[in-house]
């Protein structure tokens, strides 16, 4: 467990957190903390908590110290010191011709750095200004281009509604805004009324813009044709907050106009609803039982047609065994009457046909194990077309000599 506090350092602007002691820090307390940047003086806005180790923010830092009276007092020099930037700066802004406008000073709590905020239309190049600076000041210079929005902040307005305007008191980031906002909340249109100081779109319209659209959800919508305790009408406009909806009535020739809350149309929804679902129901108990009535039916009448389909294979069957016995008594017949009488004289013997056997036998002149079927009558062939070839060359080399 860590224990951390909020810390902010400049005036509405973001809060910081840091590790603190519980014991020491208040709400309220101004203490000097380490930024990153360097020491800088700030004030306890959000008390101590224990966080668990693994929602700590990463390399989270120490405050230093509660801050003593000569803090406080360097603090308020640096404050008197940033006006006098804040007035050497703008001449040589003008000595430079430079079109920027600058928004605020800011003095480093050591006096180490001045950080110069200004707005600009496009890309600036202040190096000149910057080397006047640093030979007027002696020290580090820096500026800052910056937004309308945050000029707004800084500087600070009352808004619309008569109040401080909200980026200057309590929002810490800007969140993004659209028109389709403005439009979805029934609002007018006029840039100038829905505009801020700084005169982009006021941040005020991104605070209830979640709940117009849980809202709208619900109601239906403008032109639908809704049922009411008044009967049938249309509907002509909705009003969000109140979650009440304008519903026009043709009342003969002319037009009636009268509202109704949201929990009434949804009631009259829910009871039509009820009625349609048990009027589904009967109707589905209906078709069911046909569907079951039409089943049983089909299913009896595919059970004799199998029953016929049967005896009828089944007497098939029996006709083409008995027309397949006559046949084959008739092949045999036709076979024996085929036949021919051999005459034959008493004590001749038998002629029998001389049937070749097949031998496998090697090629000649080949190792490869592959035999090839040669018959008996073949290789006597063989044997003496050699002997007769070896005769033939034996006299034609003795006729050479």
């Amino acid at each position: 467990m860590v224990t951390i506090a909020g810390i902010q350092f400049q005036k509405n602007g973001s809060v910081f957190y840091f590790e603190a002691d519980k014991s020491l820090i208040r709400v309220g307390d101004y203490v000097v903390a380490d930024t990153g940047h360097g020491l800088d003086l700030g004030e306890v806005i959000v008390g101590c908590r224990d966080v668990e180790d693994e929602k700590t923010p990463s390399q989270i830092k120490k405050i230093v110290r509660i801050a003593t009276p000569q803090d406080i007092q360097q603090s308020v020099e640096n404050r008197k010191k940033e006006k006098e930037a804040y007035i050497i700066c703008q001449k040589k802004i003008y000595e430079h011709k430079l079109e920027m406008k600058l928004v605020s000073v800011e003095y480093s709590f050591d006096g180490s750095k001045i950080l110069f905020y200004f707005t600009a239309n496009g890309r600036i190049d202040f190096r000149s200004l910057v080397k006047d600076l640093a030979s007027v000041f002696k020290t580090r210079i820096e500026l800052r281009q910056i937004g309308v929005r945050d000029e707004a902040r800084m500087l600070g307005g009352l808004g619309q509604c008569g109040r401080p305007i909200c980026c200057g008191t309590f929002l810490e980031s800007f969140q993004p805004v659209s028109i389709k906002m403005a439009k979805e909340q029934s609002l007018s249109l006029n840039p100038t009324k829905i505009s801020g100081v700084c005169g982009r779109l006021m941040c005020c319209l991104k605070y209830e813009q979640e709940q117009y659209e849980q809202v709208r959800k619900k109601m239906p919508r403008i032109g639908k044709e809704i049922m009411t305790p008044e009967g049938l009408g249309t509907v002509t406009n909705l009003d969000i907050l109140k979650e009440r909806i304008s519903v026009r009535f043709q009342r003969g020739d002319s037009f009636e106009t009268k509202e109704f809350a949201l929990e009434q149309i949804n009631k009259i929804k829910e009871e039509n609803g009820q009625a349609d679902q048990i009027k589904m129901n009967s109707d589905r108990d209906d078709i069911e039982t046909s569907e079951e009535i039409r089943e049983s039916d089909s299913l009896s009448k595919k059970h004799s047609d199998l029953h016929q389909g049967k005896r009828k294979s089944f007497n098939k069957n029996n006709e083409n065994i008995s027309s397949g016995n006559q046949n084959i008594v008739g092949k045999e017949l036709k076979k024996t009457s085929d036949k021919k009488p051999v005459n034959r004289k008493l004590g001749q013997p038998v002629k029998r046909e001389n049937t070749k056997k097949t031998v496998k036998q090697p090629p000649a002149g080949k190792e490869t194990g592959v035999y090839s079927d040669v018959s008996a009558i073949d290789l006597k062939k063989e044997t003496t077309n050699s002997w007769a070839v070896d005769l033939e060359k034996a006299i034609q080399a003795i006729d050479k000599k």
